[in-house]
């Protein structure tokens, strides 16, 4: 069972965390969005899943993200009464219908 903390902690980052990439980050075309968060039970690390359309921009985003990370952290840590803004593990989620379309091309 998730301990209370890190429950309240994951939907906090995932809430602020869809807001800023929704108003502060231009991803040219692509809809991203944050499906779930996951925090280590040190409190240490982040896995945040993400949900990106269209496909053929997976890549692209996530490596803009990657790079920025830093400062998608600043802006976490400014707009919420944390000390302490967990490292971010970004992931790409992808659901069973685009896995299988992926595998028949």
């Amino acid at each position: 069972m998730k301990p209370y903390r890190n429950s309240k902690l994951a939907s906090l980052v995932q809430e602020t965390l869809n807001t800023i990439l929704l108003k502060e980050f231009n991803f040219d075309g692509a809809i991203v969005t944050v499906l779930n968060v996951v925090v280590s039970k040190d409190n240490l690390k982040a896995t945040v899943q993400l949900g990106i359309i269209p496909n053929q921009k997976e890549l692209e985003v996530f490596k803009l993200l990657r790079e920025r990370e830093r400062e998608i952290r600043h802006k976490l840590l400014r707009k919420t009464r944390l000390r302490y803004v967990p490292k971010l593990l970004f992931e790409i989620v992808q659901n069973e219908d685009t896995l299988e379309k992926n595998k028949v091309e």
